[in-house]
């Protein structure tokens, strides 16, 4: 392998996020388990996707140590939550995952700041930017999940989580 060119701290901080948004993926996963098991499929698929998206995040950071002459370090992922007591849960456990996952990312642009690497700074120029769409995603699911008051409308909401939260606002 290459030498690195991957600043000791900005690689510790890049290998930290690249596994967050592994766990992310995981804990994810185990959000469109627990709705598929009470039959909120539109919400399963929903979350299913997430989980893919944050292995794509995770492997756009695994692409760019790579590039750069390091070697990606994976840790043990825990298993996730699993006892949600309602669909409510669900969705303020994904915001949490989510404010997290920008803290995580916040600091990794830090140390890229700090130790002047360029093409880090710039990788996590596009993570900012999505986490700002993610954050604005988990809002608006609380807020709908929040204004569906009875059975009737959960499962409307349901139906169309895939237009509500995934940008077509049909």
């Amino acid at each position: 392998m290459a030498k690195s060119s991957v600043a000791p701290k900005v690689l510790t901080e890049l290998n930290r996020q690249l596994n967050h948004e592994l766990g992310a993926a995981h804990a994810y996963q185990a959000l469109s388990i627990w709705c598929a098991a009470r039959n909120f499929t539109g919400f399963a698929a929903f979350f299913a996707k997430q989980a893919g998206e944050e292995r794509d995040h995770a492997g756009k950071m695994i692409a760019h140590v790579l590039d750069r002459g390091a070697a990606p370090e994976l840790a043990a992922l825990p298993a996730p939550p699993s006892d949600q007591a309602s669909l409510l849960d669900v969705a303020l456990q994904a915001q949490s995952m989510e404010l997290a996952n920008t803290r995580g990312i916040h600091a990794v642009y830090e140390a890229a700041l700090a130790e002047k690497d360029y093409p880090a700074q710039v990788l996590m120029h596009w993570f900012i930017s999505e986490q700002v769409e993610e954050e604005a995603w988990c809002d608006e699911m609380i807020d709908r999940v929040k204004g569906a008051s009875c059975a009737g409308s959960l499962s409307d909401l349901d139906r169309h989580i895939g237009r509500h939260l995934a940008g077509d606002g049909k």
